[in-house]
């Protein structure tokens, strides 16, 4: 009998790709085939973690970012036929490759097409709250109603307190199908000399990503202290170039990118969602920039920062200065979770 399961992130930023690396390894650990699936960036850098798994290409959601972040929301509404259709498209692909490839299961990061009545299917969510402002409540009603074409939903939180995703990841009332994966991430703790003072984690779609490296290497020109900055561009081949004291890398790959984080006394980058989980799980101090109009970012930094863990600023109003407040917060709480992966694959044996 086939063991192929279907592993399929959305490409916005990296964050959706690198959480499904630990589910990956998982997969493999427990005899499952993954094969993985997936377009742009996601796609390239599940290729580099794992060279010698099948992968995929899937319609791209043509997600675009405005340069100011109040026109995000009608940047995500004119582009939405382009993303309806990718939509379309890979639910049409899912049900030729169920046969093509044999799969025995599908699991979808954020990919809203990819359910199916002839496998088990998984949608991975950490917002079953849809943050868009004051539609919040029809974009929340709007995803449910998506995710419930699946059998099962898994959120990467712990299921009570403390937790990372506060209000985006906990409902009071819900008919959903959930499970709590914990914090989900691929990297690991390791107590390592500080080689570096600040390290700049970025990632994120373009051309917010672009806009704030430009920012950051300003601010950084005159930094008397080293700092390492990763531009999360997954690129052909790693570029590294040294401006000053700073030493910038177009992308690291996880073994390297764990060691170099747990070597840096803290962490400047975005609130995605997924950086947030792999910062607690490493117990680094932070300081976060949501990008400009991504709710569900601005939810996490202000909430985060609120609870005197993380401070925060605007990526208009963040200068170097700001870096000096880190030392007033407590930092990500330490959330132990175990999974009990033979149990949650257990969906895909017809148990």
């Amino acid at each position: 009998m086939s063991k192929n399961i279907l592993v399929a992130p959305l490409n916005w930023g990296l964050g959706h790709a690198t959480r499904c690396v630990p589910i990956i390894q998982e997969l493999l650990n427990n005899g499952f085939n993954p094969i993985i699936a997936s377009d742009g960036v996601a796609l390239a850098l599940l290729k580099k973690e794992f060279p010698d798994l099948i992968a995929l290409e899937l319609p791209s959601y043509n997600i675009e970012y405005s340069k100011k972040g109040e026109n995000f929301k009608w940047k995500l509404l004119k582009n939405s036929p382009k993303t309806i259709k990718g939509i379309l498209s890979e639910h049409k692909i899912i049900e030729k490759w169920i046969k093509e490839y044999q799969l025995i299961g599908v699991i979808s990061d954020n990919r809203l097409g990819l359910y199916t009545n002839k496998v088990p299917s998984v949608f991975i969510t950490h917002q079953l709250k849809v943050m868009s402002g004051n539609t919040t409540w029809l974009s929340s009603k709007m995803h449910s109603i998506i995710i419930n074409k699946y059998q099962e939903c898994w959120v990467p939180d712990a299921e009570g307190t403390p937790n990372l995703s506060g209000k985006l990841g906990h409902l009071e009332n819900t008919n959903l199908k959930i499970k709590y994966l914990g914090v989900l991430s691929r990297l690991n703790y390791k107590k390592l000399k500080k080689q570096y003072d600040v390290m700049v984690l970025l990632s994120g779609p373009e051309p917010q990503r672009t806009m704030l490296e430009e920012k950051l290497l300003f601010e950084f020109k005159e930094y008397p202290k080293k700092v390492v900055f990763v531009k999360g561009k997954v690129e052909a081949e790693q570029k590294m170039e040294q401006i000053g004291n700073v030493t910038v890398y177009n992308y690291m790959q996880a073994t390297q990118l764990e060691k170099t984080i747990n070597q840096s006394e803290m962490v400047l980058s975005r609130s995605g969602y997924t950086t947030v989980m792999d910062l607690a799980k490493l117990k680094k101090k932070a300081f976060f920039i949501p990008t400009p109009g991504q709710f569900e970012q601005e939810y996490l930094a202000i909430q985060l920062a609120e609870d005197g863990l993380v401070p925060t600023a605007t990526q208009e109003e963040f200068t170097i200065k700001n870096l000096d407040s880190i030392d007033e917060y407590k930092g990500l709480p330490e959330i132990n979770t175990e999974v009990n992966w033979s149990e949650l694959f257990s969906l895909f044996k017809g148990k």
